[in-house]
């Protein structure tokens, strides 16, 4: 039987859709979910055929029979709150992560049926790769097995891609044998994943596959060519500016004299941390100068809202990063449309997945994949 051109997929935990836009126009969405309100209205308001597959719910509330025929791939990105420093690390014991095990119960019903999909990926903070001594990634790669998959991670700072730095964790899963040209050496096998693969047990550790893939270019593109224009942005009071270069650290400060002196026209990216010093946790203000924002956060995540200060001689400015600036660092077309509050938008783009890593990944691995056709895998 001859499989349709196009390769289908299920997205779980879809917010705003930014993995279905990575994948792109060539990939058929056949289901997508999503239980926060939110970000299903934005889903909506960005894919006009939502209404013939986007299921607005908790996960655990789904069954089999919601998901139609059977899947290329499935991917999730599932709350990465517990997996993060800023959850407290609960790891897959805590209620947001344990959403992925929802996830997980619909794919091995789907592979009692006969209709698993072929191919699995699973994104999520680097701490997957540590929670819990790494106890937390050898369960995950054991469901994985348990169901006839082998498996591999990359993990990749999407500021290879864009200039942002979100470092993430791509578990991908094949129930088929990849082909030669997809295994191999890659700069994405961190130390982290090394460790992580090192710390399997050996049945686990013979599914394992080393997914090779080399980066592009990096981007000409940098923090400032992305912004808005300074007459449009709306700017903090100089007083709310001296404020927040009072609290740098004098390492911090140092770069900001730096960058004064060289006269030249420069933006930083700034967050405000707690740190111990002397035994005293005190506020400080940390600025990059590197071309790159920090990873974008939810209004509610464990750090403040991105700062942005530009700085012209001895004048500096500051103000928040916008929804829309944001939405590109992100990788979001200018056309994406965002909720009409900046609040919903952060959250929208905090909760997403970088739209080029995605894209990478599916030209460079997911599509080569699937089109080799459905090969047995060799471990079993």
């Amino acid at each position: 039987m001859s499989r349709p051109a196009s390769p289908s997929f299920y997205e779980f935990f879809a917010g705003g859709g930014m993995a279905r836009l990575g994948l792109g126009a060539a990939w058929r969405c056949a289901f997508a979910n999503d239980f926060d309100p939110v970000k299903a209205a934005t889903y909506r308001d960005n894919f006009p055929d939502a209404a013939a597959h986007f299921r607005e719910g908790d996960v655990w509330a789904l069954t089999p029979a919601d998901l139609p025929g059977q899947a290329d791939l499935a991917w999730a990105s599932s709350p990465c709150q517990d997996f993060s420093l800023a959850g407290g690390r609960a790891g897959l014991a805590g209620g947001r992560s344990s959403a992925l095990f929802g996830f997980w119960r619909l794919i091995e019903a789907l592979a009692a049926e006969g209709r698993a999909p072929r191919a699995v990926v699973i994104e999520n903070v680097a701490g997957l790769l540590t929670s819990h001594g790494g106890a937390d990634f050898t369960a995950l790669c054991g469901a994985l097995a348990a169901q006839g998959y082998s498996f591999g991670a990359l993990e990749i700072d999407a500021a290879r891609f864009l200039p942002q730095s979100r470092p993430r964790v791509f578990v991908i899963a094949s129930r088929q044998a990849p082909p030669a040209g997809l295994t191999g050496e890659s700069s994405f096998h961190t130390k982290a994943v090394r460790e992580a693969h090192a710390r399997l047990p050996a049945e686990l550790a013979a599914r394992w596959i080393w997914w090779r893939g080399e980066p592009p270019p990096r981007p000409n593109a940098d923090l400032a060519s992305l912004l808005e224009p300074d007459a449009a942005a709306t700017w903090h009071a100089p007083a709310r500016a001296e404020r927040l270069v009072a609290l740098m650290a004098p390492l911090h400060r140092a770069r900001l004299a730096a960058v004064q002196a060289a006269g030249a026209r420069a933006v930083a990216a700034v967050f405000r941390r707690t740190r111990v010093q002397a035994g005293l946790s005190v506020q400080r203000a940390e600025a990059r100068f590197d071309g790159l924002a920090g990873c974008l956060r939810t209004p509610r995540g464990g750090s403040s809202r991105q700062t942005l200060m530009v700085v012209e001689g001895e004048q500096v400015r500051t103000r928040l990063v916008s929804p829309r600036e944001g939405a590109r660092l992100m990788g979001l077309p200018d056309s994406y449309r965002l909720p009409a509050a900046a609040t919903g938008a952060l959250h929208v783009i905090g909760d997403g997945v970088a739209v080029p890593v995605v894209r990478w990944l599916a030209a460079t691995l997911l599509e080569p994949l699937l089109a080799a056709g459905p090969a047995a895998l060799a471990a079993e």
